[in-house]
């Protein structure tokens, strides 16, 4: 299959593949030999028709068997354990839990007992942290001071509302997490070139971004009057700004809107997609 790269933008992911499932990662988290990453795509799962194949929701209306058997494919490529996952509640919100040994398994093997998050973070060994995607931004936290993990969900809403500048601070906060020692990744998500959105957010990008809403790489009005938001930017703003060095942000360089048949896209398909998913953790075994 062949795999659209965005030129014009950093690419620092790499597919890997195990098992016939294929997946994404980053070098840069993969010097963490304690660190357990990866970002799904569409290949390798058990999933039919719109679904097709490696659907992890169960919430789009897939066969709730054929999703189980997903994640444990996927589990099984990436190597970490389901019943110490624990899943995100996305509503677009800047919310943020930190995830104990009691959450193993939520949303996946046993019912999510919280609602509205949608950022998580630990620094329990063996515990991994997932998050759903089909166009919306990813963003990924590691600490290898303190041994300390964060993903999060970053819509335009949540992009909006500096998640990525909640997310370091939580993590402060829990774990004593400097911003400067931090690495931080965007994920795989919808471009600006495919990113259409009209009037009314635009401007709450110019008033939260008013020093960069000049930049066409941020901000890119169009014949039309509507407007191509650039998410990779406005996070890459974000992060920088709460103190993560440039060097030690990773970008994807892939767009899920172009590139439908290997990743999944709400836009590209109009919805009728299923769900990709995102995962970071602290393996058992901590070096």
């Amino acid at each position: 299959m062949e795999i659209k790269w965005d030129e014009d933008t950093k690419i620092h992911m790499k597919v890997k593949e195990k098992d016939g499932v294929a997946y994404l990662a980053y070098p840069a988290f993969e010097r963490f030999s304690w660190c357990c990453h990866g970002f799904s795509t569409r290949i390798g799962g058990v999933s039919q028709g719109i679904y097709s194949s490696m659907n992890l929701s169960f919430q789009r209306g897939d066969r709730k068997e054929d999703v189980e058997e997903n994640y444990r494919r996927i589990s099984r490529a990436i190597g970490f354990d389901l019943e110490r996952t624990v899943c995100s509640q996305q509503t677009h919100t800047v919310n943020i839990r930190r995830v104990g040994e009691e959450d193993g398994g939520k949303g996946i093997l046993r019912p999510l007992d919280y609602q509205d998050v949608d950022g998580l973070i630990t620094d329990i060994p063996g515990i991994t942290l997932a998050a759903s995607f089909a166009d919306c931004v990813p963003l990924f936290f590691v600490d290898p001071v303190h041994k300390a993990v964060g993903l999060a969900h970053s819509g335009w809403r949540g992009t909006a509302g500096r998640m990525g500048s909640h997310m370091v601070q939580a993590m402060k906060v829990a774990f004593g997490s400097k911003p400067e020692e931090l690495y931080a990744a965007i994920g795989p998500s919808i471009c600006q070139g495919c990113y259409e959105v009209s009037e009314d957010v635009a401007e709450i990008f110019r008033e939260e971004f008013p020093s960069q809403a000049g930049e066409k790489n941020l901000l890119y009005k169009k014949e039309n009057g509507k407007y191509q938001l650039n998410l990779w930017r406005a996070n890459e703003i974000i992060l920088l700004e709460a103190g993560i060095p440039e060097g030690q942000i990773s970008f994807p360089g892939i767009c899920t809107c172009c590139n439908p048949d290997f990743l999944f896209s709400h836009r590209a398909s109009k919805g009728k997609r299923g769900n990709l998913s995102a995962f970071l953790g602290v393996r058992r075994s901590i070096e």
